[in-house]
């Protein structure tokens, strides 16, 4: 699944090659972390006149379910003078993919520790007419879920790229959601349907 990039310039000229970079380094940090809900990355140069290091500003944000986030920033001032754009932004995603290695490792140590409590998936699919989905853990399992299992009546809130908790059962056709929580919403938005909930009404368990 293709993160969702927010990127946004200023004072700093915009370029394609710029703009290929940094796609790639996210491309690579899906690698590290399987289940990323968004990445927001702002370049800025904000003083014209820096003394002495780097005169760029490079922010990182990612967020990872269960409502995990985690922000690289590199200041101006940081760094050599004359070290090209593309070194800096080089070090942050260095930065970011070590912090989200950690944090993947941190997460899947607690689910080994702790298997009878919630874990942490993000929906991967989503079907409204026949009320049913399927998340994606941490460990990269694709678990079957019905809207009836989705706390709060919360189903027609529940998008692909949403981040959830969930507590797991065996059922007839292998493992599937009992419970799941929202923990975490993606930027997009669900479809605007008046017979929004007439479809999830239809759902029915599955067989």
């Amino acid at each position: 699944m293709q993160i969702p990039l927010e990127l946004s310039f200023r004072d700093v000229n915009k370029t394609a090659e710029l703009e290929d970079l940094i796609n790639d380094k996210v491309d690579d940090l899906e690698k590290v972390f399987d289940n990323i809900i968004s990445c927001r990355m702002a370049v800025e140069k904000p003083q014209e006149h820096q003394s002495s290091g780097s005169p760029y500003r490079v922010r990182i944000n990612v967020r990872v379910p269960p409502g995990k986030e985690i922000v690289v920033t590199k200041n101006p001032g940081d760094g050599e003078m004359h070290d090209p754009l593309e070194a800096i932004i080089r070090d942050a995603f260095a930065t970011a993919t070590r912090e989200l290695r950690e944090l993947g490792n941190r997460l899947n140590q607690e689910v080994k520790q702790h298997p009878e409590q919630e874990n942490a998936a993000i929906v991967e699919e989503i079907n409204y007419e026949d009320g049913f989905g399927f998340l994606r853990s941490l460990e990269g399992r694709r678990i079957y879920f019905h809207a009836n299992s989705v706390l709060n009546n919360d189903f027609k809130r529940v998008e692909v790229g949403t981040g959830v908790r969930f507590v797991s059962e065996m059922g007839e056709d292998g493992l599937q959601a009992s419970t799941v929580q929202i923990v975490d919403k993606p930027g997009g938005s669900l479809p605007k349907s008046d017979d929004l909930d007439k479809l999830i009404e239809k759902g029915k368990p599955r067989k």
